[in-house]
């Protein structure tokens, strides 16, 4: 039995309900089994020996592992972990859905969560860059190949800041370690990033910085994007736009991380900024993580469409630091866009290189 599902923890749980007030899934759907209160239940079955039945998996598979259950918890039981840790066990039995097999097939065979052949590099428009760097910029696997714009905009901003990429980097790894299966990418990279000599490794993707920062051993700084940015605001030269824009906190940046201020400082430096209803620590999932996005699309949309509820009234343009965020909110029918769009736009005209023109 894996160690993160521990009775101990579980039976915290003192099935008060609090969570089904907040539970973006449970909101959907309704079904105790949905809140991590009816998850935590399962999850105990799971370590009295229970065989789980297609309900009880579908409970386990279906949590996004927002935490913002855990954020409201009277008894302050770390739901996410647990349900994690149930998701290890299935993994150890040999019970993964179609889904996680796929995910786990793409991931070996290419090295990336989409399955992508292509060269991983391929969105560089700068082809020379140093093979060693105080930093290394860690693209992730959807600004690779869904948003290469985005991590050719990244690059182009903070190269001159002493940064450089990995020549072979793979999946950091989050999308099997988030849905209970062990990643055989993470020392390949590890070697990859010492090779570079970084102290500092900085990416623009909520789940490589919770990997990295927390499922890698701790031999170098991880920064968001956004930190980065905001601790070299300065010397960015911005320029003010006259526009409104608001800000969805992703989970793994917010309430997982903590990182709440950083990419408003950088949004505030830039143009005006009108938040959410929910926003923060209270801020709603976009329904895109945990697997979920991948294995019920049509619930991770239903959420996404939710969260698109709490947009004031008066702005259009939702800005975040998470490329999933990006994607689910778009298929969603929102104009969602990455912090990095929004500070290329402010660039002055003679610093956006070919990687760094506004929009998507």
């Amino acid at each position: 039995m894996t160690e993160e599902l521990d009775i101990r923890e579980i039976l915290k749980c003192v099935r008060c309900g609090t969570c089904r007030s907040v539970c973006p899934v449970f909101r959907e759907l309704g079904w105790e089994s949905t809140s991590a209160r009816g998850r935590l239940m399962v999850a105990g079955h799971l370590l009295d020996g229970g065989l789980p039945d297609e309900a009880a998996l579908a409970s386990l598979r279906s949590c996004t592992t927002c935490a913002i259950c855990r954020e409201i918890c009277p008894a302050e039981v770390d739901s996410p972990r647990l349900i994690e840790g149930a998701r290890r066990e299935l993994s150890s039995r040999g019970l993964l859905s179609e889904a996680q097999l796929k995910l786990k097939t793409r991931i070996q065979a290419t090295g990336n969560s989409l399955g992508e052949a292509r060269d991983r590099l391929a969105w560089m428009t700068e082809k020379e860059v140093p093979d060693r760097a105080e930093a290394v910029y860690f693209a992730g696997c959807l600004n690779s190949y869904r948003y290469p714009q985005v991590a050719a905009k990244t690059l182009s901003i903070i190269k001159p800041l002493g940064v450089t990429v990995l020549k072979n980097e793979r999946c950091c790894g989050s999308p099997l370690l988030r849905t209970g299966i062990a990643p055989d990418t993470i020392d390949h990279n590890l070697e990859q990033i010492r090779a570079t000599g970084a102290e500092t490794v900085i990416t623009g993707c909520a789940g490589c910085y919770t990997t990295l920062k927390k499922d890698y051993p701790p031999e170098f700084e991880v920064l968001s994007l956004s930190e980065f940015l905001e601790e070299h605001i300065s010397d960015l030269k911005l320029e003010p736009l006259d526009i409104t824009v608001t800000y969805h906190d992703p989970c793994h940046m917010g309430r997982h991380n903590r990182i709440f201020d950083p990419p408003r400082r950088v949004i505030e430096a830039i143009c005006n900024l009108e938040e959410m209803k929910g926003n923060r620590e209270e801020a709603r999932c976009c329904g895109g993580g945990g697997g979920v996005r991948s294995g019920y699309p049509d619930l991770s949309l239903r959420m996404a469409r939710r969260r698109l509820e709490d947009l004031p009234s008066n702005v259009e343009t939702i800005v975040t630091t998470c490329p999933l965020c990006v994607k689910n909110l778009s298929d969603a029918g929102g104009k969602a866009i990455d912090l990095i769009d929004l500070v290329a736009q402010a660039l002055p005209e003679h610093a956006r290189g070919s990687g760094s023109s506004p929009g998507h």
